[in-house]
């Protein structure tokens, strides 16, 4: 007997430990998801936005989430708190279920529910609407947790005096309220009193929506406070499972866990929690790694990503803006820019979620080519829809003092200054460069589109101006746009304004391309470097040497990315255009 409850033991310690690590691991992995969380999730101080919560149901424990959401401003603090939170439940669930020995290792179901929930929402990061999220579900379990722990320390003759109160605090609890009465209900014989909660249970929304709740809609009061993944483009069912299942375990742990304390048990709910959390989780290191240079570029961090595009490959849309945004502020724009690559990757979406340079950075991207006004009118949009979050109240800051308007920059600082990480923070100064591009870009909105190609064909038509940098943007962005008709008025103005400067790698290499291959009525002969020229000649004749019959264009192109991925002859055959770019583009060059 002493041998088996030994042995009983260390398989829920090996059992626990593995699980326990299982969480470290998602957590610590997961570090800029959290950090993002909180830099697009909306809190702000005062009544307005409090009583806009408590105005629907489970609007409290939404405030309590969104409170809570600041702490991820500091992503290891947030995590520990949130893993406190679980601790927490997974304690109260064993004394609330009646778990003991193994049994108790049931509540690692309910924590990998909890855990699936902030590990596999995705892009759905920047265009969820809902207040609160990261935290809300979490306590609201655990609130759920303990009055099913008082409920069931009561006599049972006490029960219909629970019920009431559950249907007292359905505007609180929300869906909560409902598995509370659910887990009370199936956890000991019926009687009338359990049959009064089940009516209770059907009827709790229908009558809260009629006699309080008649102002909103019914399915945002039946089963309040239940995730639903709905934008109007947009709609992710599956994000919803964990609830459904974290309902479902509940009600079962509830019905049949006093009678699982088995030595087995542990090893299953360990193992059951992580191959779940493991199926629905997204994670792709691309995600990761564009999250992360937004934050820094945020701070105007440029130098650091630089950094991150030497190591990235196959940047994302975003990645690739920001980091030609870098080369700008740092210098070597049309020397580096088709090195650290332009072939924009396709960002990891099993959801088919909508998701734009819009959601993640174009109020930044906006902002640095001096764009104020869309900047502007695209923070207010996307803030409007998913709340004035930090993201785009100290991009509303910093526009308003690059366009000298102090009070706002008061007003929205004051916002920021009421968080307890906010608390001296200030717009950075505005950069000389963004000075003058804001002089060269017309004071006016155009109707933003905002995709790729109207940031790319936006600013491949400054070659008209007198601006050193918006010359380089022009001539850039002609480049990009595989444009030669843009490209040539875009040339003889940079060389107009860098009379007596080095003559950039990349605009060398487009010169030679549209020279050789593009009949134009208007000329300009300027010297190239010899090695340049040899190496155009060497692509041509690989490019001849590799092609084979039958072999597609994308083929063709991985044959020569590693000889001459850097090079924009590369990028102007194989490389990823942005889209939605209208007229006979990007295909100058005859195959």
């Amino acid at each position: 007997m002493t041998k088996q409850s030994n042995l009983s033991r260390t398989v829920f310690y090996v059992s626990l430990l593995a699980f326990i690590s299982f969480v470290a691991y998602l957590l610590y992995i997961n570090q800029e998801v959290f950090y993002t969380a909180h830099d697009r999730s909306e809190f702000i101080f005062g009544a307005p936005f409090f009583h806009a919560l408590l105005s629907k149901p489970f609007g409290l424990m939404q405030y309590v989430g969104a409170w809570l959401t600041q702490l991820f401003c500091h992503p290891a603090f947030g995590t520990a708190v949130l893993a406190a939170i679980w601790v927490l439940t997974y304690l109260v669930g064993t004394k609330a279920f009646r778990l003991q020995n193994g049994a108790s290792a049931l509540m690692l179901l309910p924590v990998a529910c909890l855990l699936t929930s902030v590990v596999d929402l995705g892009y759905w990061v920047y265009v969820s609407t809902i207040r609160g999220y990261w935290f809300s579900q979490s306590v609201g379990y655990l609130v759920m947790l303990l009055l099913l722990w008082a409920a069931r320390s009561t006599p049972r003759k006490w029960h219909l005096v629970w019920y009431l109160l559950a249907f007292c605090l359905y505007p609180v609890l929300g869906w909560f309220a409902l598995l509370f009465v659910l887990c009370l209900v199936v956890a000991g014989k019926p009687t009338w009193r359990e049959l009064l909660g089940i009516v209770l249970l059907v009827f709790t929304a229908s009558i809260w929506h009629t006699q309080f709740y008649s102002n909103q809609k019914f399915d945002d009061v039946m089963l309040a406070g239940l995730p639903r993944f709905i934008t109007a483009s947009d709609c992710t069912e599956h994000l919803s499972i964990p609830f459904w299942v974290l309902g479902a375990v509940s009600v079962l742990i509830s019905l049949c866990g006093r009678y699982l304390a088995k030595w087995f048990v542990p090893v299953l709910s360990a193992i059951a929690g992580i191959v779940f959390t493991s199926s629905l989780m997204y994670h792709d290191k691309n995600y990761i790694d564009e999250m992360h240079m937004v934050r820094i570029a945020c701070d105007d961090n440029w130098k650091e990503v630089l950094s991150m595009a030497e190591a990235k490959h196959k940047p994302t849309s975003t990645m690739m803006f920001l980091k030609n945004i870098a080369l700008m502020n740092e210098g070597g724009l049309l020397d580096r820019s088709f090195k650290l690559g332009n072939d924009a990757a396709d960002i990891y979406n099993p959801d088919k979620l909508h998701v734009t340079l819009l959601d993640i950075a174009s109020p930044l991207v906006y902002y640095n080519y001096g764009m104020l006004n869309e900047a502007i009118r695209l923070s207010f949009e996307n803030a409007i829809q998913a709340g004035f979050s930090p993201f785009y109240l100290k991009m509303l800051a910093r526009c308003a003092l690059a366009v000298g308007d102090k009070k706002l920059v008061e007003r929205y600082t004051t916002i920021l200054h009421h968080s307890p990480f906010y608390g001296d923070w200030q717009p950075a100064p505005v950069t000389e460069k963004i000075k003058e591009l804001q002089k060269c870009y017309p004071d006016e909105l155009t109707g933003v589109e905002n995709s790729d190609s109207y940031l790319v064909n936006g600013i491949s038509l400054w070659f008209e101006s007198d601006s050193k940098v918006a010359s380089e943007q022009a001539l850039f962005y002609s480049m990009l746009r595989c444009d030669s008709r843009r490209f040539w008025p875009s040339l003889r103005n940079y060389v107009k304004l860098h009379m007596n400067e080095q003559f950039p790698v990349h605009a060398q290499e487009a010169y030679i391309l549209y020279m050789d291959k593009t009949p134009e009525e208007k000329r300009m002969m300027i010297p190239v470097e010899q090695a340049v020229y040899d190496r155009y000649k060497l692509f041509w004749t690989t490019l001849e040497e590799k092609a084979k019959p039958g072999m597609t264009l994308d083929q063709a192109g991985e044959e020569l990315r590693e000889e001459f991925g850097d090079t924009y002859w590369w990028y102007n055959l194989f490389g990823r255009k942005p889209i939605n770019i209208r007229g006979n583009v990007g295909h100058e060059v005859a195959s």
